[in-house]
């Protein structure tokens, strides 16, 4: 569990770092677009009041209270999972980036109108229309290891 905790603890920290870092030190909150290596990769302002990808997106308090009490909820089912069941580190690191990323989230849902959003990637001729932040990431890394690397091992263990 204390690896569960160190990841979480800095994945939150990284997320609100590069969050004042991109809106306030380099500007964005003015600018509302940066260039870095277009259009791989460029900065823009975005303010996501809804889920994933602005689903369900409304300016109610209550959305808003509801959103972050699920985020809450939903880390606290995690950790109660990850006590009873995980015994391996890809686990717990899986599970700290999860609850890392979505309390940063959460966090933002308290002090702004929604979560603040400024990483786009687009390729190929593709244009993609959507922003997210580095605490999405976390998330997104953090559910993929847990589809990868837990769940039933008790079939490894049966002779052929």
């Amino acid at each position: 569990m204390r690896m569960l905790w160190i990841v979480a603890a800095a994945a939150f920290g990284i997320d609100q770092w590069s969050k004042h870092h991109v809106f306030y030190v380099l500007d964005l909150v003015t600018l509302e677009h940066i260039p870095v290596v277009p259009p791989l990769l460029e900065l823009r302002k975005g303010m996501n009041t809804g889920v994933n990808f602005g689903l369900f997106a409304a300016n109610s308090d209550a959305q808003r209270w509801f959103l972050i009490g699920l985020t809450l909820a939903l880390c606290a089912g995690l950790l109660v999972w990850a006590r009873r069941s995980f015994d391996r580190r890809i686990e717990f690191l899986s599970a700290g980036l999860i609850i890392g990323g979505a309390l940063g989230n959460a966090l933002d849902r308290l002090l702004y109108p929604g979560v603040r959003d400024f990483l786009n990637m687009s390729c190929c001729g593709i244009h993609n229309p959507y922003v997210f932040n580095v605490a999405d990431v976390f998330i997104f890394a953090g559910a993929i290891g847990l589809v990868l690397f837990s769940g039933d091992r008790s079939k490894s263990k049966l002779a052929p």
